[in-house]
């Protein structure tokens, strides 16, 4: 505090020990506080203590400025005024004041007064009125028209002439200090923020904004703002303990000019009291909710405006920015990636790819804050939310829940007994709002596309480009190997406890877009990420971002988590044969069985497009060969290649059309090929399993033996059927099945393996509209479902929703027998106008994955008629 040099001198006497009732010191403390509001965020702060008898002292603590010298001087002049009115009231002892611990004796001349005394007591409050007699220049008689009048500090003299009292120099609203009366931040969705950001289709009239990107707002102050005495400059703070050092606290300077990549503002409209500003954000800025206060400064001293919540920022990444490390050069791309809300998500095999529609709605009303509270509840330090990779990562591990209670919990039992389906989401709205408004318990429950399309979500609220992807035929690697092992006994039987490799029908994960500035050259673009919990990654349950061209050329070396991706979509099958003596020797490899059709929704259609290219070369190119060679010299088996075999007998299995339907026999062909100019005898066995889709085996259903001979250069075709009758009340999610060939040449001793997963069909829910959809207006849709099964369903239910029609709505339908139609109608009223999705979903635990979509387009609301 220094030498204090700032009291006048009359602070040295000594202090008057006497009662100060306790409603003078509420008063005093009340008014003096709320004179100094706006000087409370200065650094150096001042200890004043009053010591009052009896009790405890009063002490302020309160910055130190140019501005409340002024204002302490007055008030503590002003009591001691008080103190020396006291003494001398004591002294004389001639009148009793309204507290009886205090005596006071004011002048002959005012005892003369009395009854104006008292008929000012039935006015006011007798601590009042006390106060007002100490201090009459602080504590003004309030008249009738300061009723609606705020409590100010007014100049004035007491009635006391005496020589004891200082000078006293102006009132600060005298010097007019200059203040932020208002903050209009231009916020509304229809306004020039908004549009301009694209952020304009987010709910709510908040400030949201996109970092390296000017935005405008209005400051109201309590006078003109004369650009040669005064200043100002904002503050931006996130996070609990805001820091200038790590970006959480921003301090931005007024200036004449903005330059690109800094944080700075710049007067561009003065109109009267108000100012427009132009404000200008750097391109790495963290994302997240900015509080923001101005500070002003002129002549008459400093202040600063009090944090109104309404005035909060959002920040988002913005990939308009060429400088933001999230920028995506085309804008079709942009619109599909981070703007759409709805999308497609791919399932089934690859030979039977299925689509669903997905209500990714991350613009809907309260999702920008439910996926701020995912990050916020991650603990990650918000000083690194600046840092898309760190973002991804954390997304990643906090969509899943073993490790910190994340979003979702996974379930593949087939038993979703307390929570919800994974088969009926159709959207990620209603699982982050049950996450948010729970304060963070795991909404139960997930899946793999259900992970994914929840990430997509979250991803694209905080503007980086994200897509779901599906691969089919995704191989799960357990022991980093990069290759996808099977151990057999010495009869080709399975050895199901060291088979822990698996191969999922499908797995849907993300591809997000951003450049590696923490990678060599050229890895930047796709990452795939993937949330759904399957291996740890640095001890936690996350996966990526992984570089899709590392990936793809075998560069499993570079972080994150490239080897687990690289054996998803392009490891090798590697079938192993027990000896005599317990060792294994590798029999057969399979080098086109992993990673086929990795599908997403094509920009700016319902289309599916196949993306297999990006993840590896061709299959059996040269290219191809190496990668995955270079990839597994870093795995656990990396002398897994040896020189190849003869091999002259091949099998191949296929289907007709879109493959068998649930309720009807399953049919297949099997076709072996003779090259050699020999014949060819081969002991074939085939084993079908039912197994959920991600690979795991549930039950073998079916086994056979074959005996076949091939003639030199024969082809041969065989036809293979595994009855309803057989697989029926064996079947769990999915309706996944897979055929496992196994074989040995009698001539040769080639080992032949071939596997082939298949679903069994289930027929798709009918969405037909009814009637015009207007805004406001109701309208309704007929839904149609047929059950594809002999047996009665029990308990059916349909969900239903659609972004801007409706939120989820539950129907209960009940039991179902077998091959029954029901047909429901469903009325409701549209939000929003333009292109609308309304989503059904079968809920029945005896057939899953059955749902439906319709397009419906909205109209503005009709204008009122006019003849």
């Amino acid at each position: 505090m220094g030498s204090g040099r700032w009291l006048p001198s009359w602070t040295e006497r000594k202090w008057q020990s006497f009662y100060i009732p306790p409603s003078f010191c509420a008063l005093f403390t009340h008014s003096l506080t709320h004179s100094l509001s706006f000087s409370l965020s200065l650094p150096h702060l001042l200890t004043i203590t009053l010591p009052l008898s009896l009790t405890l002292p009063l002490t302020l603590t309160l910055p130190l400025t140019h501005s409340l010298t002024r204002i302490l001087t007055h008030s503590l002049t002003h009591l001691l005024l008080c103190s020396s009115a006291v003494e001398r009231s004591m002294r004389n002892g001639c009148t009793v004041g309204r507290f009886p611990a205090v005596t006071l004796n004011w002048s002959d001349e005012e005892a003369d007064k009395v009854d104006l005394v008292e008929e000012d007591r039935k006015s006011e409050s007798a601590c009042r009125r006390w106060f007002r007699k100490m201090c009459p220049c602080c504590c003004k008689k309030a008249s009738v028209e300061a009723v609606d009048t705020p409590d100010t500090v007014e100049p004035g003299t007491s009635g006391d002439t005496g020589p004891e009292k200082p000078p006293v120099g102006e009132s600060v609203l005298e010097e007019l200090l200059l203040s932020v009366r208002s903050v209009n931040l231009l916020k509304s969705k229809t306004g020039q923020n908004r549009k301009e950001h694209h952020t304009d289709a987010f709910h709510g009239d908040d400030l949201i904004i996109r970092r390296g990107q000017t935005f405008m707002m209005w400051i109201e102050l309590s006078r003109p703002f004369n650009a040669e005495t005064d200043g100002l400059y904002l503050n931006l703070k996130t996070g609990n303990l805001p820091t200038v050092s790590k970006g959480t606290h921003v301090i931005v300077p007024l200036v004449e000019e903005l330059e690109d990549g800094q944080w700075e503002c710049k007067i561009v409209k003065q109109d009267g009291n108000r100012v427009q500003l132009s404000v200008n954000s750097v391109p790495t800025a963290a994302i997240g909710r900015y509080e923001l206060t101005v500070a002003t400064h002129g002549p008459q001293g400093e202040a600063i405006s009090i944090h109104d919540p309404a005035n909060d920022i959002y920040m988002l990444f913005n990939p308009w920015n060429e400088d933001d490390v999230v920028y995506m050069d085309n804008e079709e791309e942009r619109k599909e990636y981070v703007l759409n809300d709805v999308g497609r998500i791919y399932y089934g095999t690859k030979d039977q790819i299925g689509a669903r529609t997905w209500n990714f709605g991350q613009h809907d009303e309260g999702m920008l804050a439910a996926c701020l509270y995912v990050l916020e509840k991650s603990g990650v330090p918000v000083s690194g939310w600046g840092d898309p990779v760190n973002v991804v990562r954390v997304v990643s591990a906090m969509i899943n829940s073993p490790n910190d209670r994340g979003v979702l919990q996974g379930n593949w039992s087939g038993n979703y007994a307390g929570g919800t389906s994974p088969t009926v989401w159709s959207g990620s709205v209603d699982i982050l709002k049950q996450y948010h408004t729970s304060k963070g318990d795991p909404v139960c429950f997930g899946q793999c596309w259900v992970f994914s399309g929840v990430t997509t979500t979250v991803l694209r609220c905080f503007g980086i480009p994200t897509r779901s992807v599906t691969n089919f035929s995704s191989a799960h690697d357990t022991d980093v190997s990069l290759t996808t092992d099977i151990y057999v006994d010495e009869n080709l039987d399975p050895l199901d406890s060291l088979n822990s490799d698996s191969v999922w029908n499908f797995h849907v994960w993300n591809d997000c877009w951003m450049a590696r500035l923490d990678l060599p050259p050229g890895m930047g673009g796709w990452q795939a990420v993937d949330s759904t919990p399957q291996e740890t990654s640095q001890g936690v349950f996350c996966c990526g971002p992984a570089s899709v061209n590392a990936v793809r050329n075998g560069q499993v070396y570079l972080k994150h988590d490239a080897p687990f991706v690289f054996a998803e979509v392009n490891s090798d099958r590697i079938y192993w044969m027990r000896n005599a003596d317990g060792t294994f020797t590798q029999i057969h490899s399979e080098k086109n069985a992993i990673g086929h059709c990795i599908s997403t929704k094509a920009v700016g259609s319902d289309e599916r497009v196949d993306i297999t290219h990006l993840y590896k070369h061709p299959e059996g190119t040269e290219e191809e060969r190496i990668a995955v060679e270079t990839a597994s010299r870093y795995g656990s088996k990396p002398e897994v290649y040896s020189s190849a075999t003869t091999e002259d007998v091949a099998i191949e299995i296929s289907m007709d059309g879109d493959g068998p339907r649930m309720g009807a026999d399953a049919e297949l062909r099997i076709t072996l090929r003779n090259s050699s100019s020999e014949t060819r005898t081969l002991t074939l066995h085939s084993q079908v399993y039912v197994m959920y889709y991600t690979g795991v085996l549930r039950g073998r259903v079916k086994t056979d033996k074959t005996t076949v001979e091939l003639a030199p250069s024969e082809v041969q075709t065989m036809e293979w059927v595994l009855p309803y009758k057989v697989y029926q009340g064996q079947l769990v999610d999915q309706a996944a099945l897979m055929l496992m060939l196994l074989g040995k040449v009698k001539e040769t001793k080639q080992v032949l393996a071939r596997q082939f997963n298949f679903r069994l069909r289930t027929p798709d829910l009918t969405i037909t509209p009814v009637g015009d959809a207007v805004v406001g207006e109701d309208m309704a849709a007929k839904i149609v479902f047929t059950n594809p099964l002999p047996k009665t369903l029990k308990n059916v239910k349909i969900r239903i929703e659609g972004l801007g029609l409706q939120g989820i709505h539950e129907i209960v339908v009940g039991d179902v027998v077998g091959h029954a139609v029901v047909t429901l109608t469903e009325t409701f009223t549209p939000k929003l106008a333009g292109p609308r999705k309304l989503l059904a979903s079968l809920d029945c635990k005896q057939l899953t994955q059955v749902h439906g979509v319709a397009d419906i387009v909205v109209k503005e609301k009709r204008g009122p008629l006019t003849n």
